[in-house]
Formats: C-alpha cells, sequence, structure tokens
C-alpha cells in the first residue's frame, strides 16, 4: 500500500465539492452544532479544570520531528501487526461509550466506517448498542472489546465470553475508571448519561447482569449499572483470573507509570494502553506522551505499546510510534465526524486521517511505522 499519494492526499481534496471539516477545531465547531448542549460537553470536557485535557495537546505540541530525506519511499506502506494479525494502518479508533449522544446509529455506524477503512473498532462495555448489534453491523472487520470491570466478576466474565463468541479479537481492560472522575462539566450540565440509559445495551443483553437484578425495571437495571461499574477494589487478583478466561490477548489501559508496566509483564497481560482517559478521570495528571517513553524503557519491546489521548493529527502518530508506540488510538475526532453525518462522518475523518498519517510519515522520512522509531524528535 503505498504511503503517499499526492493526487490522494491534496489534489483529490483540492477538485472536491464536498464540504467537511479538516482539522480538529473545525470538527469540534461543527459537533457543536449537532449535539445538545449536555451531550456535547460530556464528549468534549475533562476532569476538574481540564489541565490534562490541555496537557495532553500541549505535550504534543513541544515535541518537533527532525526529518531525514533522500530515502526511497516508493515501497512504503503504513501497515502493523500486531498479535499475529496484520491491520492496514497504525492506529485503531478508541473506545467511546453510549455514542448514541452523538448520532442515533452510534457505534454501529462507527464500526462500519471503520471497516470501510479497514481500521479495528474497539467497542465500549457503556455501548448504545450491544457486542452482538455491533458485530452484526460490521461483521467481517476487526474489532476489539473493551471492559470495564464489574463488583460482580461474573458480568464481566459473561461479557468477555460474549466477545469472544462474537469474533472480537482482543480484550482491552480499562484500569483507570475504578470510580468517576471529578467532572463539572457534567455537573454545571446535571448530565448522566448512564443515567439516562445512554449505555445500557451490553447490560440488558447480558444473562449475568439481568440474573443480578431483583427486578428488570428500567430504574432497577440503571441503579444495577452504576452499582457495578465502580470498583475500587479491583487488583492484580482479578487481572490474573481474567488472563485466565479468555483466549483473547488482553490488554491493560490506562497505564502511565513505568512501575505498573512491569508488574503488567509479571502477569501475563499481552500489551498495553499507554492513556489518561482523554484527560476525563482525574485533572493534573501526566500526559500520555510524556508518560510513554519511560512506558517503553519499561517494557523493552516484550509487549506492544499503544498510546490513548490527545492524537488529532497525522504528525501525532508520527511523534508516537518514534517515542516507543506500536499504534495509536483515535477517540474525539471520530465522534465529532459521527455527529456531523453519521457514517459517512465518520468515514470522512478516517479518510483524511490515514491520508494525513501517510504523509506525515512519509515526509518525516519513515517507509513504515517501525521505521518511525529511528526518527529523531526535539523538544520546542
Amino acid at each position: 500500500m503505498p504511503i503517499i499519494n499526492t493526487e490522494d492526499s491534496f489534489l483529490q481534496q483540492i477538485g472536491s465539492s464536498e464540504s467537511f471539516p479538516f482539522n480538529f477545531a473545525e470538527l469540534e465547531a461543527a459537533a457543536r452544532e449537532q449535539i445538545p448542549a449536555a451531550g456535547f460537553g460530556y464528549i468534549r470536557s475533562g476532569a476538574g479544570g481540564e489541565g490534562t485535557l490541555r496537557n495532553n495537546r500541549a505535550s504534543f505540541e513541544k515535541l518537533s520531528i527532525v526529518p531525514r530525506f533522500l530515502n526511497d519511499l516508493s515501497v512504503a506502506n503504513t501497515s502493523i501487526e500486531l498479535f499475529g494479525r496484520k491491520y492496514l494502518h497504525p492506529f485503531l479508533l478508541a473506545p467511546v461509550g453510549m455514542l448514541k449522544l452523538a448520532h442515533e446509529e452510534g457505534e454501529k455506524a462507527a464500526a462500519r466506517a471503520a471497516a470501510l477503512h479497514h481500521v479495528p473498532f474497539i467497542q465500549s462495555t457503556v455501548s448504545s448498542f450491544s457486542i452482538e448489534e455491533v458485530a452484526s453491523a460490521a461483521p467481517d472487520s476487526p474489532k476489539w472489546f473493551q471492559l470495564y470491570w464489574s463488583n460482580n466478576e461474573n458480568i464481566s466474565y459473561s461479557m468477555v465470553d460474549r466477545a469472544e463468541k462474537a469474533g472480537y479479537e482482543a480484550i482491552v481492560l480499562t484500569v483507570d475508571t475504578f470510580m468517576l472522575g471529578w467532572r463539572e462539566e457534567d455537573m454545571r450540565n446535571q448530565f448522566s448519561p448512564l443515567k439516562e440509559g445512554y449505555g445500557k445495551a451490553n447490560y440488558v443483553t447480558d444473562p449475568a447482569f439481568l440474573s443480578s437484578l431483583p427486578s428488570t425495571d428500567d430504574d432497577t437495571i440503571i441503579k444495577g449499572i452504576l452499582t457495578n461499574i465502580f470498583h475500587p477494589s479491583l487488583n492484580w487478583k482479578h487481572i490474573a483470573e481474567l488472563k485466565k478466561r479468555t483466549k483473547l490477548p488482553l490488554l491493560l489501559k490506562g497505564i502511565l507509570h513505568p512501575e505498573d508496566a512491569k508488574l503488567a509483564i509479571e502477569a501475563g497481560i499481552d500489551g498495553l494502553i499507554v492513556s489518561n482517559h482523554g484527560g476525563r478521570q482525574m485533572d493534573g495528571l501526566t500526559s500520555s506522551i510524556d508518560a510513554l517513553p519511560g512506558i517503553a524503557k519499561a517494557v523493552n519491546g516484550t509487549i506492544p505499546i499503544l498510546l490513548d489521548s490527545g492524537i488529532r493529527r497525522g504528525s501525532d502518530v508520527v511523534k508516537a510510534l518514534a517515542l516507543g508506540a506500536d499504534a495509536v488510538l483515535l477517540g474525539r475526532p471520530y465522534v465529532y465526524g459521527l455527529s456531523i453525518g453519521g457514517q459517512r462522518g465518520v468515514e470522512k475523518v478516517l479518510s483524511n486521517f490515514i491520508q494525513e498519517t501517510s504523509v506525515s510519515l512519509a515526509l518525516s522520512g519513515a517507509a513504515d511505522p517501525r521505521a518511525a522509531r529511528n526518527i529523531t524528535l526535539v523538544r520546542n
């Protein structure tokens, strides 16, 4: 797959009569017009004073690429390999819950768009559509399942089993949401999409969850979800047991400290996602990209590392790859595209992001994502 095609990436855009936002600021502005204020605030905002949210971007912007030229890029490609599977691009769609906030077709539309571009889609536990519905909407595309641990462990194991049976290729356990962050935007708006039922699809279709309830009326279901989704007792023993319960690769999402990365390797974890939850869980945290080098050093190539939080441009992908990531996760940009145009909106965001990533890799002097490890970065 050619890494860069001038006609595709530039002249085609110049010659197109279609009007669609290119950069993140334009996407966000357009999405603001489409999503009701409380829902938009939930998607856009960060925890507390949003310092972590700002840090994610500021840290990327402090890094500059020093390119190399006169490399033969005529046979360059953007493909990567994770857990024995080949993917065409060095990014996946991040797990984002309750996508009906952005568009009625939610995860189904996003999964179909990802399938069209051969991009893996990571489905959230708190989806607006169930594992089985999303699998049916995009049956032949790569999908991973993100798990929020439940206080009732049998619910966690049940959902993992369902994902495995539905053909999902990996399990992503998020470890930084054992309690809800201090989210002032949602408090100002008096809005909880979980309480509104936007994220209940996987629960109301789960036999272990339903059997744990005294009744199945709406109020009882929502109370059951809220009771189960916060789990301060989660620890390494749970991780070890979950590892035994699935044949799929198991990744931990939310790792920021090198010592946790080392413990994960000792526990037999298959991969790590360096992430601060897009700045949504705690104010004042290190940015994910600043945490990445320490994690990469601790892991030393033994398992794949993915980078989440703050990815907005193709040059961000290059910087993450240069600092040791094997791939990145794209979140808010595709959600904004979903709000603007449903499936077609996500397709357009992905098409632009693929082209910009390809151009950025090539102009940095990298023939493929692995070669990006040799790219020099300097801090401004």
